[in-house]
């Protein structure tokens, strides 16, 4: 049977090159980053090396950038370090309702220890409004944490607008970038981003592994207590062979960008076009043009997108109806709400990645098999027959 992934905004296969970089420190060099002897400073000089990478790919420096377990926990610094440190001075929160879970749940628990928390609108392509924004702002207001991109419908948000709002009204500004990272070019002094997250699995590096950049002089609390591993703000032995493998994948991402973005673009847009030609009754969910390169999400009238994976998945086609993090929930994507669709349709919805390891081929055999499957769903559908 075949097996053909398209679901790169849940994770991307290990880079050979990042594998590659990573073997001697998985076998020969294997000693502790924090150790004082040879064989630590070996892996010491590893991870600042790395450090030195992912600070370049995004206009940093190299002291603002800080490891972490992956998004999840770098969104969960970010925005926890910041309030508790800011809480003198404020307790407003500005976020927007098509977040990912990692922010959208650490501000709920905030909001349960006193924090006020606004979220944004989105227009139907799953854009804030900057108006929104700016009368949203309070006297107390301390952060605005906004997503580059979108993970579910890929969407590009204003990103250096949003900045430049913040930065007029002196309010630390965070990014959740998971998405964004390797996809697009981010220079954080031009956008005045102040906080940054990333995880490497969504560029062609390890799982378990992510940075949070924080810019020099903004004060964050830390929650992993312990040693005094990344500047006192990150406790636990460092994972050095993951921290190579993830400088690795961002060097390679910044220096492929533009092959891998025409490639992966092209793909996209010939998938959209032979599913709009072959495929009656769909909605091409986000923005067109303000879109990640890779991402397609597709909803299908009359069907249930839960019955349109597993069938799929019987043809060895690996894709998505949203985000991984929410996919053992039955309800309707809350991204697809956000932006105005029904229950019924928003049920529907295909989301389709495509990476720099994908072909036209595989583009080729996942919409013949969709023809057949969404007509033999559609058949079934006791709201198709009513429609018909």
């Amino acid at each position: 049977m075949k097996n053909i992934y398209l679901d790169n905004s849940a994770t991307t296969r290990l880079d050979d090159e990042v594998l590659k970089e990573m073997m001697p420190y998985l076998t020969e060099e294997y000693g502790n980053a924090s150790s004082i002897y040879k064989l630590g400073r070996n892996t010491r000089n590893a991870v600042e090396t790395a450090r030195e990478k992912i600070a370049k790919a995004i206009n940093a420096e190299p002291d603002e950038i800080y490891f972490t377990s992956g998004g999840t926990e770098s969104d969960n610094t970010a925005i926890r370090g910041i309030a508790y440190h800011n809480k003198k001075k404020g307790n407003h929160i500005i976020t927007s309702k098509i977040e990912h879970p990692a922010i959208l749940e650490t501000c709920k628990q905030l909001e349960k220890e006193g924090f006020e928390i606004t979220y944004l609108n989105v227009d139907k392509n799953g854009i804030i409004d900057l108006e929104q924004l700016k009368s949203s702002i309070k006297e107390t207001t301390i952060l605005v944490s906004i997503m580059f991109a979108n993970n579910e419908i890929g969407t590009i948000e204003p990103i250096k607008e949003i900045g430049a709002i913040a930065k007029e009204h002196n309010i630390i500004f965070h990014t959740d970038a998971v998405q964004a990272i390797g996809s697009l070019k981010i220079d954080v002094k031009e956008m005045d981003i102040d906080s940054l997250s990333m995880s490497a699995h969504k560029f062609y590096g390890p799982k378990g592994i992510g940075v949070l950049y924080v810019k020099k002089g903004i004060i964050f609390q830390k929650f992993m207590n312990g040693g005094h591993q990344e500047r006192n703000k990150r406790a636990g032995t460092e994972n050095v062979p993951a921290i190579v493998g993830m400088g690795k994948a961002i060097e390679i991402a910044y220096r492929d960008l533009e092959k891998h973005t025409k490639q992966i673009k092209e793909l996209r847009d010939y998938y959209v076009n032979q599913v709009k030609d072959k495929i009656p009754y769909i909605r091409i969910n986000g923005d067109m043009e303000k879109r990640l390169p890779g991402n397609s999400n597709i909803s299908f009238r009359f069907i249930e997108g839960e019955g349109l994976l597993l069938n799929l998945d019987l043809k060895g086609i690996c894709a998505s109806s949203g985000s991984a993090c929410t996919s053992g929930s039955l309800d309707p994507s809350y991204v697809l709400l956000a932006i105005g669709l029904p229950h019924e349709i928003a049920h529907g919805s295909l989301r389709i990645s495509i990476g720099k390891y994908n072909t036209k081929e595989e583009i080729d055999y996942l919409v013949e098999n969709l023809v057949e499957i969404v007509g033999r769903l559609r058949e079934m559908s006791p709201l198709y027959e009513k429609f018909n």
